[in-house]
Parts: C-alpha cells; sequence; structure tokens
C-alpha cells in the first residue's frame, strides 16, 4: 500500500506492485500523470504498509520518491508482457472514460499502432525508487504487547545518512 498527499493535501493510499528491493530503497513503476504521479510530481514523500497479518507481522515505510532513470525505466517496461506495455500507452490511468467499451477500443487502437513485438516506453511511464527515511517493523503479540523496531535516518540532498535504531513502546 503506497500513501501519497497531493497538491491539496489530500492524503490517498492504493496498491501498487513492489518490483524491486535494493540497498538504494524500494521500485515500482507507474504512469507519471496518474494520481500518484501527479501528487509525486508536488510532494515527494511517502509512506508504505507492507502486512503479514495471518503472521502478525507489518513493515511501515516512510521515504521520499524520486523518479529512477530513463534506462531503469526501459529496462523494466520491456521485461514486461506485451499486453501490459500496450496498456500502458491505451489507458490514462486515473482518468474518467465513459465505459468499458471505450476502454476497451483504446486498447484494440493501441495494439493496431504496435503491430509487432516492439511497443517503446512511453514518455509519461516510468518507475520511482522509494529511498527510505524511516521503516519500522512489527511483530504481534496476542497480549498486545507488540514488538515495534524503528530504523531512521535524514536524507540531505538525496544522499541518504546513516540508520538510528530504537524499540517502540506498543
Amino acid at each position: 500500500m503506497l500513501g501519497t498527499v497531493d497538491a491539496y493535501n489530500r492524503p490517498r493510499s492504493r496498491t501498487v506492485l513492489l518490483k524491486g528491493v535494493s540497498s538504494e530503497g524500494f521500485f515500482f513503476a507507474s504512469n507519471y500523470l496518474s494520481r500518484k504521479g501527479e501528487a509525486l510530481e508536488v510532494n515527494p514523500y511517502v509512506s508504505c504498509v507492507f502486512g503479514w497479518y495471518s503472521m502478525y507481522r507489518q513493515v511501515l515505510i516512510q521515504g521520499i520518491a524520486k523518479k529512477v532513470d530513463p534506462t531503469e525505466s526501459d529496462d523494466y517496461f520491456n521485461s514486461r508482457p506485451r499486453e501490459s506495455r500496450i496498456a500502458a500507452w491505451s489507458s490514462k490511468q486515473s482518468h474518467p472514460i465513459e465505459s468499458r467499451a471505450a476502454l476497451d477500443s483504446q486498447f484494440e487502437k493501441a495494439l493496431e499502432r504496435f503491430p509487432g513485438e516492439e511497443v517503446p516506453r512511453p514518455d509519461y511511464w516510468g518507475g520511482y525508487l522509494i529511498v527510505p527515511t524511516m521503516i519500522e517493523f512489527w511483530k504481534g503479540r496476542s497480549n498486545r504487547m507488540h514488538d515495534r523496531i524503528e530504523y531512521v535516518r535524514d536524507v540531505v540532498d538525496g544522499s541518504p545518512g546513516p540508520w538510528s535504531i530504537q524499540r517502540l513502546q506498543p
């Protein structure tokens, strides 16, 4: 689950597919013109929640989302199934449409536009890296005396500093 805040300070959460984790951060991709893309353009601060509640586990992340290098976006885009690449061209993500038939028609037109296997990445689509500033690991307990371990660091001019670690009360 990814949370953003738009230009009017309205929060919004949605599910995104985490496509990669590295020592630098957490990678996902999206349409830059979607609601999330527009929110990230004006306010790059995000929160994420990964829950495994049947196992009494949760990870909370706060950080700064930044667009990745276009080459990295190209690499990920080209790894996707062809119809997923076509969908990036055929849908104005988050924008209203009058009917399912209209959406299907846009998809068919995009299929005709790219008859071969090659489908280039649209300029309005690409990857983001969430550079974490806080990660909290939560382990639930039946007596509500949960374990909460929080890692915090500052990011200055895009460069993350060292982590500090603390235990939080439940």
